[in-house]
């Protein structure tokens, strides 16, 4: 009789198996990288250079940014630009946005990727929990504000860099930002990349007929600097102890460079995959109900609500 691993595990699996890679062009391509200077970020935004799209980074730090621009430019001969955002700062992320949106003509491609684990509660300025802005908000605006120009650029493709974190949940509608409930870090990580999840559910939704999708993927259990914000002890274990059984992480620019350039992905929507093997989530980020709230919070928080009620006067 042959073992099968109940649903909520079938992702362990996964993690291992062959995965797909696309060896298509994406000359002629834009690609915008959020956290492209470290991690996931930069193994992606190598991966699409490499197979000739021109790069937009959107990075915190400058001088990062500098280099890994000079870097592309120097081993792939490909267009790099660059943009400063802080994804704790909202204003920050909307002035970047406007800037790309002045600035670029096309955007073919939309990787997300700025993200942060924190083993501590913070708030941004703005009031909100600190991951949860990071890893959510922040991606959700930028994507908003540069969907008309992606319509536009159609066929297009948002790849959001979502987490098996995930399925730690952590996730209360009604305490985003985390008044009423003790904090943990995998709680408060799990509540984000569910919330993101959600929100592709809903974006899906929206995006049928426009020529754009949006997926959103778990980049395999690398090695990455995500965490390094936090304390001696957790930064010391991180390099010291949970990196010796993590993987390469150029095994995730693989993953991207797949899911925005292979033909076979041009019309799927929706989806989550474990790398490149499509994946069931867990169930609480598949709730209908939350996928609602969640998306209406979420527009209420980015002051994108109030520029639609604007709009419309």
């Amino acid at each position: 009789m042959r073992f099968e691993l109940p649903e909520e595990l079938v992702f362990l699996k996964n993690g291992r198996a062959k995965q797909k890679k696309s060896t298509t062009s994406m000359k002629g391509k834009t690609a915008v990288v959020t956290g492209a200077t470290s991690g996931v970020g930069y193994e992606a935004v190598k991966a699409l250079a490499a197979g000739g799209c021109r790069i937009i980074l959107v990075a915190r730090n400058e001088r990062k940014a500098q280099a890994v621009k000079e870097e592309l430019e120097k081993k792939y001969a490909v267009s790099v630009a660059y943009y400063i955002a802080d994804f704790s700062d909202l204003a920050s992320v909307r002035a970047a946005a406007e800037e790309i949106l002045k600035d670029q003509e096309k955007i073919h491609v939309l990787v997300n990727s700025a993200g942060i684990h924190s083993t501590k509660k913070t708030y941004t300025r703005d009031g909100f929990e600190k991951v949860f802005c990071v890893n959510h908000l922040g991606s959700f605006l930028l994507t908003r504000m540069l969907l008309e120009r992606m319509k536009a650029s159609s066929p297009s493709r948002i790849i959001q860099v979502n987490s098996e974190g995930h399925r730690f949940n952590g996730l209360d509608p009604e305490d985003l930002n985390w008044h009423r409930r003790i904090y943990t870090g995998l709680r408060g990580y799990g509540a984000s990349k569910t919330a993101q999840l959600l929100t592709v559910w809903q974006m899906a939704e929206e995006l049928k007929g426009t020529g754009v999708t949006i997926n959103a993927m778990h980049p395999g259990g690398v090695r990455t600097g995500i965490g390094s914000n936090n304390g001696f002890l957790y930064r010391w274990f991180l390099r010291h102890v949970t990196w010796h059984f993590l993987k390469d992480p150029v095994i995730s620019g693989e993953a991207v460079y797949y899911l925005a350039s292979a033909p076979e992905m041009e019309d799927v929507s929706g989806k989550f995959y474990n790398l490149t093997v499509e994946e069931k989530p867990a169930k609480h980020a598949l709730s209908r109900k939350n996928q609602k709230k969640i998306w209406e919070k979420s527009l209420d928080m980015t002051g994108l609500s109030e520029e639609k009620r604007t709009d419309a006067i």
